[in-house]
């Protein structure tokens, strides 16, 4: 894999690491900004819909200029979100840093999944998209729990400031280790939007908001669904994490592995195996050693589904993927904003912490339903062969070529065309015929 990857990586962990930190440092900058917890939690909301909001508009931004050049500013820009976010005096100013960082978020992901794809040969695309993405799913290893450390022992401010030194690391390694491709040429903001209106590209945006809803719907209440019914300590939930980022970690290596192969059997597998893990914890989260392993096999049977979606959305948005590839990203946090609010929604019924689970399992499902669907329409997709085409239009192209005044006039009418060819495509690429 190309040392480009590296800096990509790089850039993903700091991403990943702001993204998550905050989610364990809530109490500390609630009391320094003097505002609740539930208040402080808007520093999460504002991020996801920074996310949401900004992969699309920073990347049509940066349909202007060079791919390299956008990255570096993205960066630039997560730098100074993260800086602000540190000398915040009061509680406007920290959620004003941290929608700047988070209009870094989607667009970097978005573009350095095409870059990366660009880097390698066509089989090897997902793996190189995996390489980039193993950064985020690290950081939920080692960034996000070292972060909280450091945010409970030396100050909130030294976390992120920690976070745009990784910033600066990142952006010099996109500008040495990058190659300058130039911006293609002929893109213009209607063909990114046109990708749109492919229904396999929607498809895999929704199975990414289901999927990763999924994941989140737990995730998202891991903390007194385990103390208040699994009995662990409040102490163990931050391994318990650790636990889920290790693999998130697995998942998006082997994602990336088989998504080069066999993409659909991936998603397949993939889904059907997080549908039945989380129903499974639903009844299991009582046992101890259960729900460690559950932990795990949701970080890694959720994310193994991110290098296939984000490889099929390429695939399908391939003359405009930009966009498509960033909106892509804007649905994992769409997902995890959704599947947050349905959990709070069951568990403010009565319903008990293990709710949310449930209702990931039903999220889940209902991508992996999406998935077949998809791929059977892709496999039923009409194809212009010699054999569709009428047989009464072979016979008037046959009878253009007959010897007759009428025919020959007909020919001199259209300019001498000769007769109607029909062929079908065989080529390796897509048919330019469609």
């Amino acid at each position: 894999m190309p040392l480009a990857l590296l800096a990509l990586a790089i850039g993903a962990f700091g991403i990943g690491t702001t993204e998550f930190v905050i989610m364990g440092l809530l109490p500390q900058v609630g009391t320094d900004l003097g505002v609740s917890v539930p208040t402080a939690g808007l520093l999460v909301t504002g991020y996801a819909l920074g996310v949401m909001i900004g992969a699309p508009i920073m990347t049509v931004l940066g349909t202007r200029i060079s791919r390299k050049n956008m990255l570096m500013l993205l960066m630039g820009l997560f730098i100074l979100g993260n800086l602000i976010s540190a000398v915040a005096p009061v509680f406007a100013v920290m959620l004003i840093g941290r929608v700047v960082a988070s209009l870094a978020h989607g667009a970097f992901f978005g573009i350095g999944s095409v870059v990366a794809a660009e880097l390698v040969a066509p089989e090897k695309k997902a793996g190189a998209i995996s390489m980039m993405f193993t950064g985020l799913t690290v950081a939920n290893v080692i960034g996000v729990p070292l972060g909280t450390f450091v945010g409970q022992t030396a100050g909130w401010r030294v976390t992120f400031l920690i976070v745009a030194a990784l910033g600066v690391l990142g952006l010099a390694g996109v500008a040495k280790l990058v190659p300058d491709v130039p911006k293609p040429e002929g893109v213009r903001l209607r063909h990114e939007v046109a990708a749109f209106r492919n229904t396999q590209v929607v498809l895999a945006m929704a199975m990414t908001v289901l999927g990763f809803g999924g994941v989140f719907a737990a995730i998202t209440y891991i903390a007194p669904m385990m103390t208040e019914v699994g009995g662990f300590a409040e102490s163990s939930v931050t391994w318990l994490l650790v636990v889920f980022g290790l693999g998130m970690v697995a998942g998006n290596l082997i994602g990336g592995r088989f998504a080069d192969r066999r993409l659909m059997p991936m998603l397949y597998t993939a889904l059907g195996g997080l549908a039945l893990i989380l129903l499974l914890f639903t009844f299991l989260a009582s046992g101890k050693a259960a729900s460690v392993v559950a932990v795990f096999l949701i970080g890694l049977l959720g994310f193994a589904t991110v290098p296939p979606l984000q490889k099929r959305v390429l695939d399908h948005a391939h003359d405009a993927p930009t966009l498509a590839s960033a909106a892509n990203i804007g649905a994992f946090n769409l997902g995890n904003a959704l599947s947050a609010w349905l959990g709070g929604l069951v568990i403010s019924a009565g319903l008990g912490y293990t709710a949310p689970n449930a209702v990931g399992a039903v999220l889940a499902a209902a991508a992996l339903v999406l998935a077949v669907v998809s791929h059977w329409l892709e496999q039923h997709r009409p194809r212009t062969t010699a054999a569709s085409v009428p047989a009464n239009l072979g016979q008037a192209a046959a009878s253009d070529h007959s010897t007759t005044p009428a025919a020959a006039e007909r020919r001199q009418g259209s300019g001498g065309a000769g007769p109607l060819q029909v062929s079908q495509w065989s080529g390796g690429g897509p048919d330019p015929c469609r």
